[in-house]
């Protein structure tokens, strides 16, 4: 092992799991105690105004500016109280991260000191500066203004002495440059549209709201191995690197003894997540080695994922004073399984009942059918779309492969749901509708307890299954911001349950009874919704030919991919539901190219850089050493004894040669492709030529590299191998 390899370990190896001294208390003593929550604002607002507050977060009702400054007031009073300086707006800007600019306390009092100041004008709005951020050309660079404004249904939070308010964030046009604006539209078009279907069953239904719950999958390394890896360090991948010998295949890891220095991570990143309000309840060992998830209890859509985004950052922050490194990059291992985020989705009403749970009787369970049925059809008619939503240059690694859900979208329903589905289908007339309650088991242990067997299995290859009373979308990346496939995924069915709901009352006005045009719609439904139908092994390449048959999209270039926002239909629908428009879906993907374009442009640069500065400079020095084996021994022996005795040093000589001519040939190569790309103006056309004339040199050269690692005398080689990268100390 080299140098600096060995005093990385070595540093690795002598230090100790940090014990995390966390209140002696319950998690319910402490848990959301840094968030402006209805609890605190009871203690700070004034009657009438948390009324107005809340008749603004629950029913959606205008928020007078006046209102703001009775907020502010009360929001302030808390923050300072609890030690906070600053404030500022945190929004997602089109990054995948979140922004923030920070702000004091302070103003001057007019006789040469300041005071501690924040209003309503400044809780309600502020003006940052629009220009770096992207925006996928609605606005030029010098055109700079932007708006952050507050969302009174995300409560403010306090990280470390700042003031947190969650905001949209738009340009001085109008347009949206950030993903929870579009998010909080589609949620309210699916709110509105499945409220008025829910109206068919119980007209008591005043507001249905989406949940989500999110699993996260990540991985950990020890902070000094992490920066002894430049690639790694640059693209939180690793472009290079064979397999360890043992890696996930005895299938161990996965549910396995947490290692202490991770647990005492884990509690310490539960106790400060408890106290932002968000909810964790699980956590495991995950199928890679140093591969981990952990996941909340479900929450309403649009605060899930402010939790989420908030979970990374404060993941991070914590990780290091474990001297750890998170990476959430969907695939920084090569030959391990990579990580997603998987998306629980959800529809419940007001008065408690789960749009997407079967129930006791025919007529909750047409109303359990007609949700069901509206969903396979939202994804039928989006599945290009609801891929491009998860698609980027990071994910496409772990996409497709046989550890995650292919790239191709399918819906799993289960035996029973799809035989009910099958039956309905082919019924003519009105039937009841009943489902098998879970049956119980017992085993021939008869101390153990009966076990109830669920009505449907689960299917780990889809990336869109039904999983009892909820549908899981498996596909979304680690990294990602999941407000992107949520906007789509809630828009595409509030659509679709828009369509239905005039299908059925043009049936109803032209006589039929209200299940019985129901019935006929769901029928339809059923039958054309079919394709996206499958319970069978996705990773299979029988599954890839006949989804091209039954004309599901099976495009796998992302810049193409990304096509699916602009076809027509995809307009008319965001349209439609007044989520984005025209100008917003073409400057969404302008940003979507860019970011690829740029992705892939570092990781080839970073790959570059060390093919020539670390790799070929070890890999000729080692041979060197070879050589001058050879030439010693050859004037000890003579050329026929030294044949005989440096052979296979001859062997490795040329061995070592050939991967060096082949990795400076493919580097020059890749660094001629992207001089072509970087000529093209359009940024499809430069996205498509990374990825189709750059992307590809990237595993090429690896390659050889990776049969170098295996060659060079192991005390030379100056980057961490898999087998210490992926081995927790």
């Amino acid at each position: 092992m080299s140098n600096l390899r060995f005093k990385a370990v070595e540093k690795a190896l002598a230090r100790k799991a940090k014990e995390v001294h966390a209140p002696s208390g319950k998690t319910s003593d402490y848990f959301g105690e840094n968030v402006f929550d209805r609890h605190q604002m009871q203690k700070y607002l004034s009657k009438e105004t948390l009324k107005l507050v809340l008749d603004a977060i629950d029913r959606g009702e205008p928020l007078d500016r006046n209102v703001a400054s009775h907020v502010a007031a009360g929001m302030r009073m808390w923050a300072m109280e609890k030690g906070a300086t600053h404030y500022t707006h945190w929004f997602h800007p089109l990054t995948d991260g979140t922004a923030e600019k920070h702000d004091a306390f302070i103003d001057f009092d007019g006789r040469g000191g300041v005071i501690e100041y924040f209003d309503g004008k400044v809780l309600a709005q502020q003006e940052p500066d629009a220009s770096s951020f992207p925006s996928g050309g609605i606005r030029n660079t010098f055109e700079a203004r932007g708006y952050s404004a507050w969302d009174p249904s995300s409560p403010a939070f306090i990280v470390d002495d700042t003031l947190c308010i969650p905001t949209i964030f738009i340009s001085y046009t109008g347009e949206a440059l950030d993903y929870k604006t579009p998010l909080l539209k589609a949620l309210n078009a699916v709110d509105k549209a499945a409220t008025e279907v829910a109206g068919y069953f119980d007209r008591n239904v005043k507001k249905v709201i989406a949940y989500l719950g999110l699993e996260q999958e990540y991985f950990l390394v020890d902070e000094s191995l992490f920066f002894a890896r430049p690639d790694l360090a640059l693209t939180e991948r690793t472009l290079m690197g064979h397999e360890s010998a043992k890696n996930q295949q005895l299938e161990d890891h996965y549910f396995g003894n947490i290692p202490a220095r991770v647990s005492a991570f884990m509690r310490e990143l539960e106790y400060e997540c408890y106290k932002l309000s968000i909810p964790l309840k699980t956590r495991h060992n995950e199928v890679a080695p140093n591969q981990f998830e952990l996941a909340p209890i479900h929450e309403e859509c649009n605060l899930a994922i402010d939790h989420n985004l908030l979970l990374m950052s404060v993941m991070k922050k914590v990780a290091d004073r474990h001297n750890f490194k998170v990476l959430l990059h969907e695939k920084p291992f090569k030959g391990v399984n990579g990580s997603g985020k998987h998306c629980n989705f959800s529809l419940g009403t007001d008065n408690g009942i789960n749009l997407f749970a079967p129930g006791k009787n025919t007529e909750s369970n047409l109303r359990f059918i007609t949700f069901v049925a509206n969903v396979l059809m939202a994804v039928y008619k989006n599945n290009a779309l609801l891929k491009a939503s998860i698609s980027s240059a990071t994910n496409v690694h772990r996409l497709g492969a046989n550890e995650a859900p292919p790239s191709i979208i399918s819906v799993f329903l289960g035996s029973q749901i799809s035989e009910l589905l099958d039956e309905l289908e082919n019924s003519k007339e009105i039937k009841d509708i009943i489902f098998k309650e879970k049956t119980g088991k017992r085993l021939s242990l008869n101390h153990i307890p009966e076990i109830f067997i669920d009505n449907t299995d689960r299917n780990r290859t889809s990336p869109f299954a039904f999983t009892g009373n909820r549908f899981e979308f498996r596909a979304v990346g680690s990294s990602a911001n999941c407000a992107a496939a949520m906007l789509a995924l809630n828009s595409a069915v509030a659509h679709q349950l828009r369509q239905f709901k005039q299908e059925v009352d043009a049936l109803i006005k032209s006589g039929k009874g209200k299940n019985e045009a129901i019935f006929e719609i769901i029928r339809n439904y059923i039958k054309e919704s079919g394709p996206i139908r499958f319970d069978g092994n996705g990773y299979s390449e029988e599954w890839k030919i006949k989804a091209e048959k039954r004309g599901l999209d099976c495009e796998s270039r992302v810049p193409v991919i990304y096509d699916a926002y602009l076809k027509p239909e995809t307009i008319s629908m965001f349209s439609d539901t007044k989520v984005l428009n025209e100008k917003e879906l073409h400057a969404r993907n302008e940003v979507k190219w860019e970011q690829y374009t740029k992705k892939v442009q570092i990781e080839a640069r970073v790959l570059g850089d060390l093919a020539m500065n670390h790799i070929i400079p070890v890999s000729t020095r080692y041979q060197g050493l070879l050589l001058d084996i050879v030439y010693k021994v050859k004037h000890i022996y003579g050329e026929e004894k030294a044949r005989e005795i440096s052979g296979q040093d001859m062997v490795i000589i040329e061995d070592i040669a050939g991967h060096i001519n082949a990795i400076k040939t493919k580097v020059d190569a890749m660094v001629d492709a992207r001089k072509v790309a970087n000529r093209i103006d359009d940024e499809r056309e430069k996205a498509l030529s990374y990825c189709e004339n750059v992307a590809p040199y990237l595993d090429e050269i690896r390659y050889h590299i990776d049969k170098l690692e295996l060659t060079v005398d192991n005390e030379m080689w100056t980057l961490p191998k898999y087998r210490e990268l992926l081995f927790m100390r």
